[in-house]
């Protein structure tokens, strides 16, 4: 099914931020008019206002310029329109800081609420729009509804506003007529431009609801359903059985990295053959062993192997071995239940690489160990449930 003939009431999941990026990709933005008409005309009136003085002196000079013509210059067909274009540039001319301060408003409401977004998707052609159709679809659907009602609020509210404004005005309107020429102009201009100021500033408010509006429209928009989120999960973290070479991968890279670290060891316990650990330890740089590496059944093998070959102690004992293995991780210091058992066996190490140093004789030690520890962690689970239930 097409994503815009999807019900909206089956969009149940919330847009994720690769959809809100292809959105924007395709010039898919929340955009806010009121909040782009408002900004320019409040900068528009406040423009008036401060440009009053420069557009008065200005259109005084074109009026000037339009009336000191000499009467065979308009009877002229061949000067007026020399005289005109002179006239329409001199207006072009006043007119265009005004241009200029408007267009810089208009860019900033744009940007200031969605950003800014380049995209050639919204200038294809598409069929779909021109189907009549979709089109009263549009119009009496929750967009065309929500447009007729934000159209309906602002007329109300600058109707009411407006006719605040003229009732508190009232006077100063009427009293214009008492007014010479150039007071009555000037009063006029103070009275146009703060009314076009108070009726600007309404438009605030509904700017203020219609930004969060179309920012929560936007993201409704683009809902997805439940479908489409596996879908899009599937496309962003790959196939299962992608992911699953990866990690071989991954896995492969990190015995073979495991597997350098074998000849710096400075012994290899072993089960014999099912589990292997390769143990290392400097007094000035560690507090306690480390391991270097670890295995079951053929990485173990491998571990080993690797071992005999760069003439690395084997010591031979199963429950350290495992206890070993199920209570450390690669690089980690081992525990401190341990440290006992680790230093007999580095010990007897130490005494087989030196022999005869201090008279001491090399005897293979008789190591304990708690039998918790060499326990895989599910047995353990079960033993614990099983002595918790005794």
């Amino acid at each position: 099914m097409a994503e815009n003939e999807t019900p909206q009431s089956e969009r149940t999941e919330q847009p994720t931020p690769k959809r809100l990026e292809d959105a924007r990709r395709k010039g898919q933005v929340p955009r806010s008019r009121e909040l782009s008409m408002t900004l320019v005309m409040l900068t528009a009136a406040c423009s008036f206002m401060v440009m009053r003085p420069y557009l008065a002196d200005k259109l005084t000079e074109i009026m000037e310029f339009g009336l000191a013509l000499e009467r065979g210059v308009v009877l002229d067909a061949r000067v007026l329109p020399g005289m005109l274009a002179a006239g329409v540039a001199k207006g072009i001319e006043m007119l265009m800081p005004l241009w200029a301060i408007l267009f810089a408003a208009a860019l900033i409401g744009v940007l200031s609420f969605g950003g800014w977004t380049f995209s050639l998707e919204a200038a294809k052609p598409n069929l779909s729009k021109l189907n009549p159709l979709s089109g009263l679809k549009r119009v009496f659907g929750w967009n065309g509804l929500s447009e007729l009602a934000k159209a309906m609020t602002k007329f109300v509210l600058v109707g009411v506003v407006a006719s605040v404004f003229l009732w508190g005005l009232s006077r100063d309107f009427l009293g214009l007529g008492r007014l010479t020429i150039d007071a009555g102009l000037a009063k006029s201009a103070w009275l146009v431009m703060v009314s076009f100021a108070g009726l600007s500033s309404v438009l605030i408010l509904i700017a203020a609801v219609d930004v969060p509006f179309q920012a929560w429209q936007h993201k409704r928009r683009l809902r997805m359903t439940k479908q489409e989120l596996k879908e899009e999960h599937k496309e962003t973290e790959g196939k299962p059985e992608i992911r699953s070479k990866i990690r071989a991968a991954q896995q492969e890279i990190a015995n073979r990295r495991m597997l350098e670290e074998v000849p710096t060891a400075d012994v290899i316990a072993v089960n014999p053959t099912h589990f292997a650990v390769a143990l290392k330890y400097d007094a000035d740089a560690m507090k306690a062993p480390i391991v270097v590496a670890k295995g079951a059944d053929l990485v173990a093998l491998n571990i080993r192997r690797i071992g005999e070959a760069h003439d690395v102690p084997i010591f031979e004992h199963p429950p350290l071995t495992q206890a070993l293995f199920y209570t450390t991780s690669l690089n980690e210091a081992i525990p401190q239940r341990l440290y006992v058992a680790v230093a007999q066996v580095l010990t007897y190490i130490y005494q087989l690489r030196r022999p005869g140093v201090g008279g001491q004789r090399a005897t293979k030690p008789n190591i304990e160990v708690d039998p918790e520890l060499f326990e895989s962690p599910h047995v353990a689970r079960r033993a614990g449930r099983r002595r918790a239930d005794a």
